[in-house]
């Protein structure tokens, strides 16, 4: 067995320096007043916050044989850091519980650690401590907390209104095509190598998005979610939540570039294969029809651009409809079940 370093308190006082030593330098965050390295973090919050707690785990999320080490660490704190950006939340700070396999040694420890804090000292957050222990296999643990104002500035997903637009950012699909080049590499042989490049950074590096959330937001935005197990089951709590129809066009859905041809590959439909997808962490909106232009101007100037892809309707539901005008039945990814491809190993 590899041991890491001399034992919790070694690896962990190596794990805050990696972290700490991400962040810009001259950062400061006013709501600190302790930070890491003592029994509990103590912060000082003014108006509202939002809470959200997110984990992967390896051989679920992961293998190691495929994602580098510091891949491993931005993915967690990126899957936790979107669902801020559905809230429309101001960034604040992180709390990273670490478990160790016997195989994992300290330069791997340090080079998680490494892809986690540099994906929080770029979204404005700061990682505030944790906990480490011993596990049978790798898994992080982030929790995040955000900010506003007043608790009504944030966006949740019980918003949508009858009328609404349904909106998306950026391009789907290119995560779950990312992790299949991964997974098998003779795929990428279908594709130009820039492509499949950018494929694969859509599994190994996921961006949350902060900024466009608060955009969002900024614009009115009635409901929204982040498009992490599949804008089919995402959409579906959105029409949950809002007692409300969503009905999606799937021939207007906007595919990352490759999405096609990996999903032919695989014998699937391209709009189908990037609706079961997850792990994009795009955001999924309703907006009212007369502050589309507006939203769609707000989310360009972060320079991500915003696709109209359906509508909110009277009545219960998810409406995923082709392009002959028949619904399909596809569904989202399920932690606990078989439904729907998140695009995850296992």
């Amino acid at each position: 067995m590899i041991q890491v370093v001399e034992g919790e308190f070694d690896l962990i006082a190596r794990l805050r320096a990696v972290v700490e030593g991400a962040e810009p330098p001259g950062a400061e965050h006013a709501r600190v007043r302790v930070a890491s390295g003592d029994d509990a973090a103590v912060t000082v919050p003014a108006g509202a916050t939002a809470t959200s707690v997110d984990s992967i785990v390896e051989g679920v999320h992961f293998r190691r044989e495929t994602f580098p080490m510091a891949s491993i660490g931005r993915k967690a704190m990126a899957a936790a850091l979107s669902d801020l950006a559905a809230m429309g939340a101001e960034p604040g700070e992180a709390y990273v519980q670490l478990g160790v396999p016997a195989d994992l040694d300290t330069a791997g420890a340090e080079e998680l650690a490494e892809g986690l804090g540099r994906c929080a000292a770029e979204n404005g957050i700061s990682v505030l401590g944790g906990d480490v222990s011993r596990a049978p296999v790798l898994w992080i643990g982030v929790t995040v907390v955000g900010h506003a104002d007043e608790a009504s500035d944030f966006v949740t997903r019980g918003g949508a209104q009858d009328g609404d637009v349904l909106v998306v950012t950026g391009e789907l699909g290119g995560a779950r095509a990312g992790l299949a080049l991964l997974e098998q590499p003779d795929l990428a042989e279908r594709l130009q190598p820039d492509v499949a490049d950018a494929l694969r950074r859509r599994q190994l590096e996921p961006v949350a998005r902060l900024d466009v959330g608060r955009a969002l937001r900024r614009a009115g935005a009635h409901a929204m979610i982040d498009v992490s197990d599949g804008l089919a089951g995402d959409a579906r709590h959105i029409a949950r939540a809002g007692a409300v129809r969503v009905a999606v066009e799937l021939e207007r859905l906007p595919l990352a570039a490759g999405v096609a041809e990996v999903a032919a590959a695989q014998g699937e439909d391209a709009a189908g294969f990037a609706a079961a997808a997850g792990e994009d962490y795009e955001l999924l909106a309703a907006v009212a029809a007369d502050r589309v232009n507006a939203a769609r101007a707000a989310v360009e100037a972060e320079g991500v651009n915003l696709t109209a892809i359906g509508r909110v309707e009277p009545g219960s539901g998810l409406a995923l409809i082709d392009r002959r005008g028949r619904e399909c039945g596809i569904e989202g990814f399920d932690q606990l079940g078989a439904s729907g491809s998140r695009g995850e190993p296992v």
